[in-house]
């Protein structure tokens, strides 16, 4: 029987290269495809030199070719291994993620001013606007986004698209979660090196079925990181959201956090600086602000740096106990605290707008309406 080499190369589009979301085809790891009647000789270039990458790739063809155009094919794999000698860490910029349209980064230069709060009601309040909505907990050392959404008990199930098994990411709140959290028990520790938590972060966002996004937001750990930078590496950052509290020790961090994004070797524009924290409002005096932590300092900040200043949101005891409880806070109708949030997102969606006039068309996105938020779509 004679084979067909257009034929044998559909069939490895079937195999998707770990850890990359694309396929072997895509990816480029075929060199050469011979065929001699019924034999077939597949020269392949992976990047993994273990053993184990090396017979796990050679099955997968193995079985593609058997299943997909003869069952009793003659085959050959010849594997090279292409390591290369230096990391390259100016290559920041990641490929595009299809039907994912923006991806916000939300980082704080310190831990303990609210950056996972404020990430999970961003989230909910733009899903509450009609958009679609993917929210990533890339906090590997400390995930918190399962219990904010009420889903600390939840495993993402497995799916096949197009013969590939995908996690299937939680959906609460209108709101498609994944985290580490979902993957380790509540009283365990994850201790892993750095090129172990980006393999990690590499699979909840490539070997996920994310679907379409309007938005995806990154919840990043605290400070300025190995995980900051893979997740840069990774993915193409539409904008950063930095968020500080009042107080000079934070907003010196924050300080930092601008600095990172706006280095020349990553260069993620800003899309601004929120201030958490801003007053304190007690439940029985609800026009009374108390400035406890400091009063515009983030303001002022994002002034001194020439970045936008997206909103405040004040400390009341009701964003404590909702986070604890798994339903944000910015779902509680007609309240204060609903406003504040919806203010701030409002911003965020408008300095999108801004950012985006300055892409290419071939990915640019524009969002077509700022008064109901509601409609985003390709250039």
């Amino acid at each position: 029987m004679k084979l067909d080499k257009k034929e044998i190369l559909k069939a490895l589009e079937n195999i998707t290269v770990p850890g990359e979301g694309m396929n072997m085809v895509e990816s480029g790891a075929v060199n050469n495809i011979q065929v001699f009647g019924d034999e077939v000789v597949v020269d392949i270039t992976i990047n993994n030199p273990s053993l184990q990458a090396r017979k796990k790739t050679e099955v997968e063809i193995l079985k593609a070719i058997h299943r997909e155009v003869y069952e009793k094919a003659k085959i050959t794999v010849n594997i090279k291994v292409d390591t290369p000698v230096k990391p390259k860490t100016n290559e920041i910029k990641g490929k595009p993620i299809p039907g994912i349209q923006n991806i916000i980064a939300v980082a704080s230069g310190k831990g303990g001013v609210g950056k996972s709060t404020i990430t999970a009601n961003l989230a909910v309040t733009l899903a509450k606007m009609g958009f679609k909505v993917g929210l990533l907990d890339a906090d590997i050392y400390g995930p918190s986004m399962p219990i904010m959404f009420d889903v600390a008990n939840e495993k993402p199930l497995a799916t096949n698209i197009n013969g590939n098994s995908k996690m299937l990411p939680i959906e609460n709140f209108g709101v498609k979660l994944l985290s580490i959290g979902f993957f380790t028990q509540p009283n365990q520790a994850v201790i892993w090196r750095g090129p172990m938590a980006s393999k990690a972060l590499n699979q909840m966002i490539f070997d996920a079925h994310w679907e379409e996004l309007d938005f995806m937001l990154v919840d990043l750990p605290p400070g300025t990181g190995d995980i900051h930078l893979s997740i840069m590496q990774s993915m193409p950052v539409t904008g950063a959201v930095i968020v500080s509290t009042p107080q000079e020790v934070a907003l010196a961090d924050a300080r930092k956090g601008v600095a990172m994004f706006q280095q020349e070797a990553i260069n993620v524009p800003v899309l601004g600086i929120v201030e958490n924290m801003a007053y304190f409002t007690p439940e029985e005096l609800p026009d009374n602000k108390y400035y406890i932590f400091g009063k515009s300092g983030a303001k002022n900040l994002a002034t001194d740096l020439n970045v936008p200043f997206l909103g405040e949101i004040p400390l009341v005891q009701s964003i404590r106990e909702a986070g604890d409880v798994g339903r944000p806070a910015a779902l509680q109708i007609a309240t204060p605290v609903e406003k504040a949030f919806e203010e701030l997102t409002k911003n965020v969606v408008q300095e999108v707008v801004l950012r985006n006039k300055n892409l290419p068309p071939t990915e640019a996105i524009k969002i077509t309406t700022m008064a109901g938020c509601a409609a985003v779509k390709k250039k």
